[in-house]
């Protein structure tokens, strides 16, 4: 091989080293550029931190907001929607320590027959907490939804374990079960709210009754007229 040809591959050499680095630097000059434009934008928009704004920008109608679930109907609502049948297959879960039979034994918990309507602990040879028999009263229809949802949260220091029934219809059933064995207390009665009326209808009925009032105005004036020109 010649000095010539030596010297000219090494250019080549050269001239493809060169163009390889550039074309490598930018690479990692647009890849650099990409993700500082990334990291920017990330902390502008707070992509890495998502957070729901103070005060919306456009509300859907209708649509609930997080976390918020459907309200829960009143006592007396659960009660019409319920049965004692529905209430004798909830009572399964408070049978292990209830009797409900008239004369029935108390067993870890006293007898429940006749026990709506009657004082708070007082069934005959049952040992109550001192918690129970210091709350006074009588075991009426709130009273007894507000035990079975939360016995120890209603009578703080009850010897009581059970957690409680979350469901309202749930305790609804057992107190209106309870109630036909040997209480009969009158159910407190739901009366459904009145609906709205809607707004059409509300403009229909105001238009109406302006132009009842428009005639009967237009009518006293003739009147009136008509015993002037008499006069």
């Amino acid at each position: 091989m010649t000095q010539d040809n030596a010297n000219n591959m090494s250019d080549n050499d050269q001239g493809s080293g060169d163009l390889f680095n550039t074309a490598a630097g930018w690479v990692l000059f647009a890849a650099g550029l990409g993700l500082g434009l990334s990291i920017l934008s990330g902390k502008y928009f707070h992509a890495d931190k998502p957070e729901r704004p103070e005060t919306l920008g456009y509300v859907i109608e209708g649509a609930e907001e997080e976390g918020a679930g459907p309200a829960e109907i009143s006592f007396a609502e659960a009660l019409a929607s319920v049965t004692p049948a529905d209430g004798e297959k909830v009572f399964a879960k408070c049978a292990a320590c209830h009797s409900v039979e008239q004369g029935g034994a108390n067993g870890v918990g006293p007898n429940l027959y006749g026990v709506m309507g009657a004082s708070l602990g007082s069934k005959a040879g049952f040992s109550y907490s001192s918690a129970l028999t210091s709350k006074g009263g009588n075991w009426g229809w709130e009273e007894m939804n507000q035990w079975l949802d939360n016995p120890r949260g209603y009578i703080d220091g009850t010897s009581m374990g059970f957690a409680g029934l979350s469901k309202i219809e749930d305790r609804a059933a057992v107190t209106l079960y309870l109630n036909t064995l040997g209480s009969n207390l009158p159910v407190p009665e739901f009366v459904p709210a009145e609906e709205p009326v809607a707004e059409e209808e509300a403009e229909a009925v105001a238009d109406e009754t302006a132009e009842v009032e428009a005639d009967q105005n237009a009518a006293e004036a003739t009147s009136e007229q008509t015993e002037a020109a008499q006069s």
